[in-house]
């Protein structure tokens, strides 16, 4: 297997930038509350985008990748986008009802409401590890919620990016939806511009960035950052399920995933048997690590270069590292793909445990404790996924309750980003704002609040000139409001 270079498509120069999204503006305040029946259009063509050009996005991402199974982008991108677009289809009525809230008694028979108005044009920059769901994703509620979109896909995988720019121009007038290419300049660049709402997914170095540029134009944004994310397994699981789960989490795209666990915290004393069960779980998954079809490329040499640097530093830090598979054999810089290794009495200052790792590399942490497993987690900044496994109701409990995090998955790893009911999102250092489903809807628009004055209205009781009686009138008002 070889990994051939990138041919980038044409970049879309800096200059051109602000005309397109001035011509998406144009179009919204042309029609700035799309019916139900202009949104169910809409999102029916994302559907057909999809049905039409699975495969060959699919192809694209995989000589991107280097290598990258078609039956993985399926089951990761593909099968979510379509599921999202089903839920947002099916729930569109009701989200964008107006909703009654409760009007004071005082002003009664006054009536007040909320009423859900789209941003106008939402510019999403997605990133390459996932490159089709997380540009289209968004795109699904920003769509739903009556928005126009501009998206810049990432420049590490330029082939996908130029089909993914050539699928939207089939599919949607520019005016909707359009896709600009290029690289980090041309980023730089789309962050900066005035939209009504951004949506960046990334590490948190580059969102405190992408945070900064817009906050200057005053535009809100959504952060979909990454982290640490822990798994920690209880002294009450079933060790070989645990590991099967974590092993599943970790491996998909090799590990290239903002929610993967990046390490695992595990019983001290149960620690052996866990990295047995753990290595014979991996070995299920993937019987060989040599070229199998299976097992996702690194989707760079930089990025290859910098995991074998954190293995490296581990190992001269003192760190026990078990490889799966040695890289001599066969496997590593010719195709990129990186054994799965495990990383044994790591200590917090060693880079394996400063940087979000992204990759096929596991840390495992013992404890003595519950809580000194809560209290490791909590020392470190807020993930964007945590994962418990075990049986023990009271320490389920308590780790739900004593941890921050942007999601959970109890018993499993990943399938809760999967759930549509469920909003997905960081907090603090794993990101800000959330999507999927009616949070994406919610997201991507203005509930306006909206107050209708009564025919039978006594305002005028409490308007200047004020009378001598004002003040038991005043005490009235009080009492009921």
């Amino acid at each position: 297997m070889s990994v051939t270079s990138p041919v980038l498509p044409p970049s879309t120069p800096a200059e051109a930038l602000p005309p397109l999204l001035e011509r998406l503006r144009r179009a919204h305040r042309a029609d700035m509350l799309p019916t139900r029946a202009q949104r169910l259009e809409r999102l029916r063509r994302l559907e057909q985008l999809l049905d039409r050009h699975a495969e060959a996005f699919a192809a694209a991402i995989g000589d991107d990748f280097g290598n990258r199974s078609p039956v993985e982008i399926r089951i990761t991108e593909t099968m979510l986008l379509k599921a999202a677009i089903r839920q947002a289809r099916g729930h569109l009525g009701r989200w964008m009802k107006p909703r009654r809230v409760p009007t004071s008694p005082a002003f009664w028979p006054g009536r007040s409401w909320l009423l859900p108005q789209p941003l106008g044009v939402v510019g999403i920059v997605s990133p390459w590890n996932y490159p089709l769901q997380l540009a289209l994703g968004p795109l699904v509620g920003a769509l739903a919620a009556g928005n126009r979109a501009m998206i810049k896909p990432s420049e590490l995988t330029p082939r996908f990016s130029a089909a993914l720019q050539a699928a939207v121009a089939e599919h949607f007038a520019p005016d909707e939806v359009t896709v600009v290419t290029g690289d980090a300049a041309t980023g730089r660049a789309f962050v900066a511009l005035p939209f009504d709402h951004l949506v960046f997914t990334g590490s948190t170095a580059v969102g405190r960035e992408v945070a900064q540029a817009a906050a200057k134009n005053l535009t809100p944004v959504t952060l979909e950052l990454g982290g640490k994310s822990p798994a920690i397994v209880d002294a009450s699981a079933r060790l070989a399920k645990a590991a099967e789960r974590i092993a599943f989490g970790k491996l998909v795209n090799a590990g290239q995933t903002c929610i993967a666990p990046d390490y695992v915290l595990v019983p001290r004393a149960q620690r052996e048997r866990f990295v047995a069960a753990l290595r014979s779980a991996m070995g299920r998954l993937y019987p060989s690590f040599r070229a199998n079809p299976d097992y996702t490329s690194i989707v760079s040499e930089r990025h290859f270069r910098r995991l074998r640097e954190l293995v490296d530093d581990a190992r001269e830090r003192g760190a026990t590292v078990i490889e799966l598979e040695a890289p001599g054999e066969g496997i590593g810089r010719a195709s990129r793909q990186l054994p799965p290794t495990l990383l044994l009495d790591v200590e917090p200052a060693m880079r394996v445990m400063q940087e979000e790792i992204f990759g096929p590399v596991l840390p495992i942490v013992g404890y003595d404790t519950l809580d000194d497993a809560i209290a490791y987690v909590n020392d470190r900044d807020r993930p964007l996924a945590l994962y418990w496994f075990g049986s023990d109701a009271a320490a389920r409990r308590k780790v739900l309750a004593q941890t921050i995090s942007g999601g959970v998955s109890l018993n499993e790893t990943l399938l809760h980003v999967a759930q549509e009911g469920l909003p997905f999102g960081g907090v603090g250092a794993s990101g800000m704002g959330a999507y999927h489903g009616e949070a994406g809807f919610r997201q991507f628009s203005k509930d306006k609040p909206v107050f209708e004055q009564s025919a039978l209205a006594a305002t005028g009781l409490i308007a200047p000139p004020y009378k001598p009686s004002i003040g038991r009138l005043l005490d009235w008002i009080g009492r009921i409001a």
